[in-house]
């Protein structure tokens, strides 16, 4: 069977990396709790409602989310563009001599 190949981050410096993966994980936990307390928030009114309730309770955390992962998207394809740049910079110079 395939496995899941799972990517790691690989930032500039191992700090940022922690405190970009320590930020991702409180996106998630704020919006599970947004999901939770919304959730138990409107629980007196209706289910219908507490569910609807909880969608928009997650909305913040999810965006959070969101954000900083178009942040590590955006940086890998940065680093990607920076080793392709150096690999293009090697074959022209290959090519003038």
């Amino acid at each position: 069977m395939g496995q899941k190949k799972v990517t790691t981050l690989k930032l500039s410096s191992p700090l940022l990396s922690l405190f970009i993966n320590f930020l991702l994980g409180a996106s998630w936990a704020f919006a599970f709790m947004g999901a939770i307390i919304f959730f138990y928030l409107f629980l007196h009114i209706g289910i219908i409602y507490s569910i609807f309730g909880s969608f928009l309770g997650a909305i913040p955390g999810l965006f959070l989310v969101l954000l900083i992962e178009y942040f590590l998207m955006r940086q890998e394809k940065l680093d990607e563009l920076k080793k392709q740049t150096e690999l293009l910079e090697i074959l022209v110079k290959q090519k003038e001599s």
